[in-house]
């Protein structure tokens, strides 16, 4: 393989840029933290943030490498938010993992007298913001953290970020399908699902 042949290759996006914008992944908040200035590609006139989309792309391909890694039952992820609820419970039931959807109950990861008590290996939050006990709970635990991040979020305690529109529903349950179909397909598992299986109803 030449040089040129794996630039391409590693050019080459899990789906049509058009797709990722027809989604709405790209369109950040009207804020932007320091963080996540890295990833925002430009401001748009109505004042609000646009994400790389590039970036989402690449991190998203990280982030599949790196959850498969892992024991797919010790996945957790984490949803306050209400679009991110059925994407990401499908997410969890399409890996084999975990998933906490709405309400994150105080000492799930730390009290091991909770009844809900649980021992992830790493977790996935939908965002920082929402999400923020479930993130307090796991740096705590030395649990790395997976996150999708908006324009305006920290990231203080991520070890890895996807840059995305976390609010829109149609983002959320692109970024999930996707993930779930890189993680599957790095376990040599195919799967038939489709970005709409993703999409709660409205």
């Amino acid at each position: 393989m030449t040089g040129n042949e794996l630039e391409i290759e590693l050019k080459e996006p899990l789906i049509p840029v058009e797709e990722y914008l027809a989604a709405g992944v790209h369109i950040g908040t009207q804020q932007k933290s320091k963080d996540m200035m890295k990833f925002i590609y430009r401001v748009r006139g109505d004042g609000l943030y646009i994400l790389d989309i590039q970036a989402t792309d690449e991190r998203i391909k990280t982030a599949a490498k790196f959850l498969a890694q892992y024991e797919p039952a010790k996945i957790l992820v984490v949803t306050s938010r209400q679009y991110g609820q059925y994407p990401a419970k499908m997410f969890a039931d399409a890996i084999g993992g975990m998933a906490v959807i709405g309400r994150f109950i105080p000492g799930m990861l730390t009290n091991h007298r909770l009844d809900k008590y649980i021992e992830p290996d790493v977790i996935v939050v939908t965002d920082p913001i929402g999400d923020a006990q479930a993130i307090n709970e796991a740096v705590q635990t030395g649990i790395p953290i997976v996150a999708l991040c908006d324009t305006n979020n920290m990231t203080k305690y991520v070890d890895l970020v996807i840059p995305t529109n976390n609010k829109g529903r149609k983002a959320l349950s692109m970024i999930y399908y996707l993930l779930t179909k890189e993680v599957l397909r790095l376990r040599g598992v195919t799967t038939s699902l489709t970005p709409e299986d993703f999409e709660t109803e409205l």
